[in-house]
């Protein structure tokens, strides 16, 4: 292959993001575009991206485009759920075509019982096609499993895990700040809760299970706590967003992988406008015991894409099926011409 063929299933901001920065690539041509928003279907893609024109139209009919365009994978970012974003998959996959998307429960679907129900389809159907599927991210996806894993590699003895991600909402996008409920009262947040208007950080029994597995722990529960508003006693403020003392500021919420009653693997996940310190840190228990920070947090957007776009040659390289980030070569970042990737 001269370049890798990619079509964009989902024009989003992260879509747009992951585009763009494709764009940048060599050896990478973006042969086609998926999404249902009336506002941009019929639309160049490359206007919609605030750029030239790519002669590249978006398109609501996903099985026109790839039959037509025959990519050699498909940059996935629609949704979080694996449910909901199954029959893009199995479309996907029945083409003949290599995947890779950011859906968040995809990252790991054995976490529960219908996610492996689906994900034993879904690696049946790649294999009879021939092509591979991959979920990964920033988070889940890298920052609170892949990376804890790969630091484990280092250690004699594991005796448990904690893995904490603190983000300053204010230096995230407008959308992820509402996502989160800044600004509301603690009633209206509690409210937005119970009808599932807002719903906490997708993955974290995801993360849990994929270190579980890769480390050789049996666990007894995978506990994932209710999300929780976060309160402070001051005025905070993004660009977007007031938040009075005594309103939400944003979220936290908890989840531990649980055996013998201890808690071997702790995730411990907090955005909320005002954070005092952004971070992402993982602390070994063990032999040698590990204390690895990040400081600042890895920015969620621009990690979400460029381990999405790193990840197409070890997808593409890879053998047909459903695969995981502990399945495939470590990640790392790709040149200017990723076509060179490519066995």
């Amino acid at each position: 292959m001269d370049t890798v063929k990619v079509v964009s299933y989902g024009i989003g901001v992260i879509g747009r993001r992951l585009a763009n920065h494709l764009l940048t690539k060599e050896g990478v041509e973006i042969v086609g575009a998926v999404d249902i928003n009336p506002a941009i279907v019929g639309k160049d893609l490359g206007e919609v991206l605030g750029g030239e024109k790519l002669g590249v139209l978006i398109s609501n009919d996903a099985d026109a485009v790839l039959e037509e365009t025959k990519p050699d994978i498909v940059c996935h970012t629609t949704m979080s759920y694996l449910s909901r974003t199954y029959d893009q998959f199995v479309q996907i996959l029945s083409h003949g075509v290599n995947c890779v998307s950011t859906c968040e429960e995809l990252s790991y679907p054995s976490a529960t019982e219908e996610g492996a129900k689906l994900a034993e389809k879904l690696d049946k159907i790649a294999k009879e096609n021939g092509v591979t599927l991959l979920g990964t991210g920033i988070n889940p996806g890298f920052l609170m499993d892949t990376l804890p894993i790969t630091l484990t590699g280092v250690c004699t003895r594991v005796d448990d895990i904690y893995i904490t991600r603190q983000m300053n909402a204010a230096t995230r996008r407008i959308p992820f700040q509402k996502k989160i409920g800044a600004g509301l009262s603690v009633a209206e947040f509690r409210e937005k809760i119970e009808k599932h208007e807002i719903t906490g950080h997708v993955g974290l029994e995801q993360s849990i299970k994929m270190i579980a597995d890769a480390v050789g722990w049996e666990l007894d529960q995978i506990k994932v706590d209710p999300v929780k508003e976060v309160v402070l006693d001051h005025d905070v403020e993004s660009d977007a967003i007031k938040v009075p003392k005594g309103h939400n500021a944003g979220t936290m919420q908890m989840a531990y992988g649980i055996k013998d009653m201890k808690n071997l693997i702790t995730m411990d996940f907090r955005a909320y406008i005002g954070a005092p310190e952004e971070f992402d840190s993982v602390v070994i228990k063990g032999e040698p015991p590990i204390n690895e920070k990040i400081s600042p947090c890895v920015h969620g957007d621009f990690g979400t894409i460029a381990i999405t776009a790193n990840m197409i040659p070890a997808v593409i390289n890879a053998k047909p099926g459903f695969a995981t980030m502990i399945d495939l070569t470590p990640p790392h970042a790709t040149g200017a011409h990723m076509r060179k990737y490519i066995k």
